[in-house]
């Protein structure tokens, strides 16, 4: 059920209307998955199912305040400080990634970087959701059984990982010989 949901939805959202007020997406736990109409890499298919992620992340500690609609709309308007899939997406569109702040320690892709990211993925990303209570339960099972290249964490046997990962760590080594940007 979960798998059909995702990879084969009833419908895919947009940037502009998943950004509506009020949002479509629910404030509510669960997973979500990204398509893509026009591939981030030549090697990567266009219009399936590419990345899932998960809102809230179990933490042992502490109850973490994310649910869906705060973690679409941050992927689609964020940095790739906070977002792994804007991180991922701005390497392999080859956008320079920089050190930021006072303390060069955050790496984004800067003001113009960040805003090219966020206009290819409203032009290019497309996302779909479905609500779980415990959506930890379901993302290993998800990346286990499904062809996720974008899915770094839990997904060495994706053929696609070695690449994505070297690709992300050749990106933040030439950050960290740039000076900080402002």
């Amino acid at each position: 059920m979960a798998h059909a949901a995702l990879t084969e939805p009833d419908r895919l959202w947009s940037a502009q209307e998943a950004l509506l007020r009020p949002s479509p997406v629910p404030a509510a736990a669960g997973v979500y998955g990204w398509h893509f109409e026009k591939a981030p890499g030549a090697d990567l298919a266009p219009g399936c199912l590419l990345y899932i992620g998960i809102a809230p992340r179990y933490m042992a500690n502490r109850t973490s305040k994310q649910n869906l609609r705060k973690r679409v709309q941050y992927h689609y308007r964020g940095n790739a400080a906070g977002s792994t899939l804007r991180f991922t997406l701005g390497c392999l569109l080859g956008i320079e990634l920089r050190r930021v702040g006072r303390s060069g320690t955050r790496m984004t892709f800067g003001k113009a970087g960040e805003a090219a990211l966020s206009q290819w993925m409203a032009e290019n990303a497309r996302v779909c959701w479905i609500e779980h209570d415990e959506p930890w339960t379901l993302e290993s099972e998800l990346i286990t059984q499904l062809d996720l290249p974008l899915n770094l964490d839990q997904n060495r046997h994706n053929p696609f990982h070695s690449r994505l990962k070297e690709l992300r760590a050749q990106a933040r080594q030439r950050a960290r010989e740039l000076d900080v940007s402002a």
